[in-house]
């Protein structure tokens, strides 16, 4: 691969049962950056669909986008086995993830930090050795009243929820196109910047 090859990665449980999960909204992502780029994803020895598209303006960067078959939290072996065979370096690595901590319908770029409990992240780490690759970080908010945070990522959006999703499916795959783009800084600046 040129030095030039992104990996972008998104999360989530695999088998239909998961699939409208609020943990597979990394997945649904890269469905939709594949569909953007008119390709169909396939079996990739490291354990999970992948292809090599373009992302971003015309002729756009290359990119390899993938969803690892293994459930959330062994993520990091089929990333890193991607990451790997197309020799791409974790800092050129994205992960797109669920996150709780951001309200929903928000996304939000950072570089390495820690893993907030997210144990697709701790795999991932784990598996690179290191904390330092890139994250696309999807808000699904936090569980309502007593509800277990583990029940509530296990749970499909609910209705309301549903007719935003595919905005901020979105705004998440304009998110990982900006990063590629445009790098972390200015990115952060555009996804970042509040609504008007």
């Amino acid at each position: 691969m040129s030095d030039d090859t992104w990996l972008v990665v998104g999360l989530g449980n695999p088998g239909p049962q998961y699939a409208g999960n609020r943990h597979n909204v990394g997945a649904m992502v890269i469905d939709h950056l594949a569909e953007r780029a008119g390709a169909l994803l396939r079996t990739h020895k490291a354990g999970a669909s992948a292809e090599s598209v373009r992302l971003g303006t015309p002729p756009g960067t290359r990119a390899i986008i993938g969803i690892p078959h293994s459930y959330m939290n062994l993520s990091g072996g089929p990333t890193k086995g991607l990451a790997s065979f197309f020799s791409v370096p974790p800092e050129r690595t994205i992960v797109l993830h669920d996150e709780l901590d951001i309200p929903f319908g928000e996304v939000r770029l950072k570089l390495g930090g820690g893993e907030g409990g997210h144990n697709g992240l701790r795999s991932i780490s784990s598996s690179f050795g290191t904390k330092d690759y890139l994250r696309v970080r999807i808000g699904i908010g936090r569980p309502p009243g007593r509800m277990d945070a583990a029940s509530y990522v296990l749970k499909d959006f609910s209705s309301t929820e549903r007719k935003e999703l595919p905005f901020l499916v979105d705004d998440a795959a304009d998110a990982v196109e900006l990063l590629i783009e445009r790098g972390l800084t200015d990115a952060q600046q555009v996804v970042h910047a509040p609504r008007p």
